[in-house]
């Protein structure tokens, strides 16, 4: 039998400061980060073909729109703080949502604001070369299981830290602050992609590009599962898409702004990419970008020799701070939420008296951060955390189908376009690229899965607790 809708949650505590604009730059800035810049490369190596590469970044934007045009009919059915987690716990109960929560704390969210923070490190050094990571300030020597190991602590590691801090203080101290910097970053980020752009197709050493679907006469089978892996290194590039909907419960009129930020904010996100992929074909044959990872500086080379070296590296360190300072300001919003459900340290769903801000749960998201960038171990939990990253998104998409069967008087404001045929192709098609993902990359797929099913356990102490 179908029951009425009720809210797990008392009457949320934070104050609704977001408007269209605000919501927009948050996600569009959370997502172009690093991934644009280095991700490129990589493909090549798996599919060595133009066409197919463009195809990927274009599928890939379609497939995000589809999860886009069903996650806003969850947002603005339950425009809670807390988002992802928010729609898994109604849709499956507790644990899942938990879970997901679980996953986002200890591996994604921070891993990513460590990830984030070392990337900004590393650029930062080209400028101040005193500060990169290349600079050791600290060697220990720690014996190990009967082995010598030695820990090395770089000056880039210290900024690395240093901006976490900075940026949590801010976010700290108030809504505006965040979102103020968020505007500002996310505005010059998309104004200096589109110059890059712009130059990259009107000056420079262009060279034309070749559209044939199979250059290197590659067998057809190591093609398709190449392309799925392409797929996987495109969504990361996408990754952070729905963090917005983690600060539903901050957004003013969320049943229409909520909605607008995420549909918006994913077709900009998927024309610049395109764009920036059309001038990294112009600079350079596909057979020469195979494993590059800094594509963005090699393909500016190209074009126009060492005197953009800077630009590009200066594009890119505002590219990764205005995707730094989002996921700082979003990430504490699952935890306070986990918290208002006695799932997490009570502490953590508190407000802040003066800032109104969930104050401790942005200090712990940066404590952990900042112990992950000291320790060096986030690069590999991202990579382990990022299959389980797509299966959630699975089945938060699923949690449409579940919801309007388990709550039909719920009232939904806006209904997913298309509704079944686009979350049914999101969900299809995603599965299919975590099948993919398990058979060409078992080893990083089952330790994600492990490290989110350690949280079973917890959950169950936590709950007896």
């Amino acid at each position: 039998m179908n029951k009425p809708f009720s809210p797990k949650n008392p009457p949320e505590g934070l104050i609704r400061k977001l408007g269209l604009f605000d919501s927009t730059m948050m996600m569009v800035g959370i997502v172009i980060g690093s991934g644009i810049f280095l991700t490129t490369g990589i493909m090549a190596k798996e599919v060595p073909s133009a066409s197919l590469i463009l195809l990927a970044w274009i599928v890939g934007g379609l497939l995000v729109l589809a999860g886009a045009l069903t996650y806003a009919e969850l947002g603005a059915a339950l425009p809670e703080s807390g988002g992802q987690y928010v729609y898994l716990r109604e849709a499956y109960g507790s644990l899942y949502g938990f879970l997901f929560g679980w996953k986002m704390f200890l591996v994604n969210m921070t891993g990513s604001i460590a990830a984030l923070g070392v990337a900004f490190a590393e650029y930062f050094g080209y400028f101040v070369p005193s500060l990169s990571i290349q600079k050791t300030v600290l060697s220990i020597p720690i014996r190990l299981f009967g082995k010598n190991l030695e820990y090395n602590l770089s000056a880039g590691q210290l900024v690395a830290v240093a901006i976490i801090v900075i940026l949590s203080a801010f976010n700290y101290i108030g809504v505006n602050f965040g979102k103020s910097i968020q505007n500002v970053l996310t505005v010059i980020k998309i104004g200096t992609i589109l110059v890059f752009v712009i130059l990259g197709v009107t000056i420079g050493k262009k060279i034309p590009i070749d559209l044939s679907f199979n250059p290197s006469a590659i067998d057809s089978g190591q093609l398709f599962f190449g392309f799925g892996i392409a797929l996987v290194a495109v969504f990361w590039a996408f990754d952070g898409w729905n963090n917005i909907n983690y600060v539903a419960g901050e957004i003013k009129n969320p049943k229409r702004n909520l909605t607008f930020a995420l549909v918006f904010g994913t077709l900009l996100i998927t024309i610049l990419y395109v764009l920036t992929n059309v001038v990294y074909f112009l600079a350079l044959p596909v057979q020469e970008m195979s494993g590059v990872v800094r594509i963005a500086e090699q393909a500016t080379f190209a074009l126009h020799g060492t005197a953009a070296a800077g630009l590009i590296s200066g594009l890119i360190l505002v590219s990764i701070l205005g995707a730094l300072n989002g996921s700082i300001f979003a990430g504490p919003r699952v935890y306070y939420a986990m918290a208002r459900d006695r799932l997490f340290f009570k502490k953590v769903g508190s407000i802040h008296p003066r800032f109104q801000t969930p104050a401790f749960a942005i200090l712990l998201q940066a404590v952990w951060a900042c112990l992950l960038a000291l320790t060096g171990t986030f690069e590999q939990l991202f990579t382990f955390a990022m299959f389980v990253g797509i299966l959630f998104w699975v089945a938060a998409a699923a949690s449409v189908f579940t919801l309007r069967k388990k709550y039909p008087d719920l009232p939904r404001p806006y209904k997913t376009w298309g509704y079944p045929v686009v979350p049914a192709i999101f969900i299809v098609a995603l599965s299919g690229v975590l099948i993919n993902t398990i058979i060409k990359r078992p080893v990083e797929s089952l330790i994600g899965l492990g490290i989110t099913l350690i949280g079973i356990p917890v959950y169950y102490l936590w709950k007896k607790s």
